[in-house]
């Protein structure tokens, strides 16, 4: 079948203007109401779906001169949403060792990590925090058809208070390199981000706490206050512009949530009660409970400091525990694996985690799909239905029931177009 794939691809380009194309298969997910109906005939017209239909229903007319990509034996369901990314950073070089590397270098990696995402059946993804501006250089050279890779909604620049987890600490004093995000006020906060919108930003990110990867804090304390955090979560509204929170500590959890920020970034340390408000406020969690394996198992190899290993020692159980809660609370949450941490490609390495602390994999599926497209503000994406994007990725067996089979994809099509998987 991948060579059948790889034929569409030489034979088509974007589609041109009323261009249709019919894609089949044995299955396809519904993942609205998590039922698989058999032979799905999916219609599409300049890559949005025109009309969609299965083998129990009344077949649609189809153009005579269509493009036909039959995928087989497979079951297909819409392309997936990583609502975490850092397409410009590598898990491979971390730490001082980045210091190596000339500043473009990154905006370069970032062009491979793209591709590698997208086959990995990833057809959106949300890229929060990137120096330089070089995920919305990225997302434009995609959009404009000079590179592969996925529908990218950029943050720029991650805002972040002086010293803290969105600051640069690697180096002394003499040196006195501090990042462009960095805000000390509601009032600077309400300027950055005007300044990020105005350079192509689609959505805001702030470090509410600290972190594992940066040096000299703590991973759960909080280093934005409320005023802060409310001033920019107003102006990114305001600018029709959600707002990420990289939180790992409860009181930062809690002081996000209140202040209207949109989704809290692994929520580590998330107690009952930040749980119900964000139950109340409709704020959804973004909880990268996969890559904990990746970094205790590499080390320091790849130039990780013995700090962040210890932070991720404390709290990488910790989060996972706090994700079997949350899930069975009821938050509302979406699939945000931290790509970039680990290595890109291997984002649906999360979904098992996820089934295996405590989700369905229809829910786990959900996350990376409708819940996730919910949480962009986007209708354009999420499920296969009429008028959207005809993103989708097909596997061999049922997801529903091996989560899985989404870490080897059989095929990937966005717009309607088959990516190639080699």
């Amino acid at each position: 079948m991948r060579l059948l794939v790889a034929a569409f691809v030489l034979s088509l380009a974007t589609p041109a203007a009323a261009e249709t194309v019919v894609v089949t298969a044995a299955r396809m997910l519904e993942v609205e109401s998590g039922r698989v109906v058999a032979q799905p005939v999916i219609v599409v017209t300049d890559g949005r779906i025109a009309s969609i239909a299965s083998g129990s229903g009344q077949r649609p007319q189809i153009p005579t001169d269509a493009k036909r990509i039959d995928l087989g034996d497979v079951t297909i369901l819409p392309g997936l949403i990583d609502m975490h990314v850092h397409l410009t950073s590598l898990a491979e070089v971390g730490g001082y060792q980045t210091l190596k590397y000339t500043d473009s270098f990154w905006g370069a990696v970032g062009v491979a990590n793209a591709a590698k995402t997208l086959r990995a059946g990833f057809t959106t993804v949300r890229n929060v925090g990137a120096a330089d501006f070089q995920d919305v250089g990225l997302k434009e050279a995609i959009d404009g058809g000079w590179v592969i890779g996925p529908r990218i909604v950029p943050a720029g620049y991650a805002i972040g208070a002086t010293g803290g987890h969105c600051d640069d600490n690697a180096l002394p004093p003499s040196y006195d390199k501090q990042l462009p995000s960095v805000v000390n006020s509601p009032a600077e906060g309400r300027a950055k981000v005007r300044w990020l919108h105005k350079y192509g930003a689609e959505v805001i990110k702030i470090c509410a706490t600290g972190g594992v990867f940066s040096l000299g804090d703590s991973v759960g304390g909080q280093q934005l206050s409320v005023e802060e955090m409310k001033a920019i979560a107003d102006e990114a509204h305001m600018l029709d512009m959600k707002v990420a929170a990289h939180a790992h500590g409860d009181e930062g959890i809690k002081a996000a949530i209140v202040a209207g920020i949109d989704t809290i970034e692994h929520a580590s340390l998330a107690s009952d009660e930040a749980m119900r408000l964000a139950i109340q406020h409709k704020t959804r969690f973004s909880m990268d409970i996969y890559n904990d394996d990746y970094i205790l198992a590499t080390g320091t190899a790849n130039g990780t400091e013995q700090e962040s290993l210890d932070k991720e020692r404390a709290i990488g159980l910790k989060q996972r525990q706090t994700f079997q809660r949350a899930v069975g609370l009821g938050v509302a949450m979406v699939f945000g694996s931290d790509a970039g941490v680990y290595p890109h490609g291997d984002n649906a390495r999360q979904f098992s985690k996820m089934v295996e602390w405590g989700m369905t994999p229809v829910q786990a599926i959900r996350a990376a799909t409708n819940a996730a497209a919910e949480a962009l503000g986007r209708s354009d994406v999420g499920s296969l239905s009429v008028g959207k994007w005809a993103d989708m990725v097909a596997v061999t067996g049922d997801p529903t029931a091996d989560v899985r089979v989404l870490e080897r994809p059989a095929a990937v099509l966005k717009g309607g177009v088959p990516v190639a998987l080699d």
